[in-house]
């Protein structure tokens, strides 16, 4: 690592001796179920969500074979291994979610019946926070931290079909196309992130729980990739301050110090971009003689209404405000359809500096993830020429998935045209990236924007909305854009 690396605000650097990037739920299911089946000691499962309708595989089940449902998976795993502890801790306010899911609760009454099976509730955060982190941590020497949940509606390949005949809710209804990202990790940075989830796990209310004990295996997939190995991995956190415990910050100073290190450009995939800290630094750079290519990746329009209206009025705003900055027009954010022009819905929070710096985790470009809910990020720094080829790999791999070409033309035509946005606009049919239009907001939306009152920076804003800074704070770079004009 350089040294600008080495000074990254990590709660914990370790060492992977293998590690892999998994794109969407349809791979990442398949991989947790392979690697549950090979648990000799505790699953660990800590989330945001999780729906024990959904299945982990579309498979013909063979005889003998597993059960393909998430809830009776975890029930079949503990009787035939009465050894195996199986601790699931879930965010107490989706809990809400189980009393529409008939099933579910039947499946939760079903775990209860078993001593090795243990399922909380995560209420250990200020109100209106949430917990955010999705970490899965297998004998405390396999773990996994990134995107995806274990819940319904995040299933899809990465051929984003149109109409794809698994791609349904457990009541039979469909859903649209959905992309995602995660990372898996053996070693040493398994074990830190086996770490983490003993220590929420306490904080959840739950009892300390002891090291597994060493072993030679682990539950690596025996068909699983490995992209990296033995790479040094940063984990870094956000945690609101709660009771005993003061709030930790160390995603949201990542994200500036990797924004500010980026010599040529950044790709990042994220559901949100609506922190003032995170443009107010995409500003900085914007502003420069010559500042590097910054290309986002993101959905049309959040998912739900209420996070429409507090996500997406605050984009406009902020990318129309760097827009003012942005004078070699090296600043983009673009949205993903399918062959058929449907949007693809981005819930992937990762992103490439450089091809030398690759970063996968739960946090948002938005004040929440950097201040209020608890969230987990790994980041790596290629430590040779073999590590950044890998990461260009990855970066390609992801612009040919979102324009519909293979990694070949897709890695020619980016160096013919010299730009990640003039790739994504030379592509103007079928599966493609298209450039967000910016509307025009509401007085309503505007107002909502404009004092971040349900995207706050600080816990206590959620109470007092109108004493936080909001978009634009005075002593700030970004200045409130000139009207609803459409950025360049």
């Amino acid at each position: 690592m350089s040294k600008r690396d080495n000074q990254a605000p990590y709660w914990r650097s370790a060492v992977a001796s293998r590690a892999h990037v998994v794109i969407d739920a349809a791979d990442y299911y398949e991989v947790m179920r392979a690697a549950m089946l090979k648990a000799e000691q505790r699953i660990m499962l800590v989330g945001w969500d999780f729906d024990t309708r959904i299945p982990l595989t579309f498979k013909r089940r063979k005889a003998g074979d597993p059960p393909k449902r998430l809830g009776e998976f975890i029930l079949w795993l503990a009787e035939r291994r009465p050894e195996l502890e199986i601790r699931i801790l879930k965010w107490n306010f989706g809990a809400m979610k189980l009393f529409g899911r008939g099933r579910a609760l039947i499946d939760v009454a079903r775990w209860a019946g078993r001593k090795n099976i243990d399922f909380k509730l995560d209420s250990a955060h200020p109100f209106g926070c949430s917990h955010h982190q999705k970490i899965v941590v297998i004998d405390d020497s396999f773990a996994v931290c990134g995107g995806i949940d274990m819940t319904q509606d995040r299933w899809d390949t990465r051929d984003h079909l149109d109409d794809d005949r698994h791609r349904r809710r457990p009541d039979g209804t469909p859903y649209g196309p959905w992309h995602d990202a995660t990372m898996l990790v053996e070693g040493d940075a398994a074990a830190a992130l086996a770490e983490l989830a003993r220590d929420r796990w306490v904080v959840a209310g739950g009892e300390a729980l002891a090291p597994c004990t060493p072993s030679p295996t682990t539950a690596w997939p025996d068909h699983g990739d490995a992209e990296f190995r033995d790479i040094l991995v940063g984990i870094a956190r956000t945690r609101a301050a709660h009771q005993d415990h003061g709030a930790i910050r160390e995603i949201e100073q990542l994200f500036l110090a990797q924004i500010a290190g980026a010599r040529h450009f950044i790709y990042a995939e994220n559901q949100y971009f609506a922190s003032r800290k995170i443009a107010e630094a995409i500003a900085v750079r914007m502003a420069e003689a010559d500042p590097p290519e910054i290309f986002i990746v993101a959905p049309q329009t959040a998912d739900g209404w209420l996070e429409q209206k507090a996500m997406d009025g605050a984009r406009v705003q902020l990318l129309r405000a760097i827009g003012e900055k942005d004078h070699r027009d090296r600043f983009s954010i673009y949205y993903p359809v399918t062959s058929g022009g449907a949007p693809i819905y981005v819930h992937s929070k990762l992103m490439i500096v450089d091809d030398r710096i690759l970063r996968v985790g739960s946090a948002n470009m938005n004040n929440r993830s950097l201040g209020l809910d608890s969230e987990c990020d790994l980041s790596m720094t290629a430590a040779n020429a073999a590590d950044a080829a890998t990461i260009a790999a990855l970066r390609l791999s992801l612009l040919a998935e979102h324009i519909g070409l293979d990694t070949e033309t897709t890695a020619k035509r980016l160096n013919r045209l010299g730009s990640m946005r003039a790739l994504a606009d030379s592509v103007t049919a079928g599966r493609r990236l298209m450039r967000l239009d910016l509307k025009d907001l509401s007085a309503e939306e505007q107002a909502l924007a404009d004092n971040a009152m349900l995207d706050p920076e600080k816990p206590e804003d959620l109470f007092e909305p109108m004493t936080s800074p909001g978009l634009f704070s005075a002593s700030g770079i970004l200045r409130r854009p000139r009207g609803n004009r459409e950025r360049r």
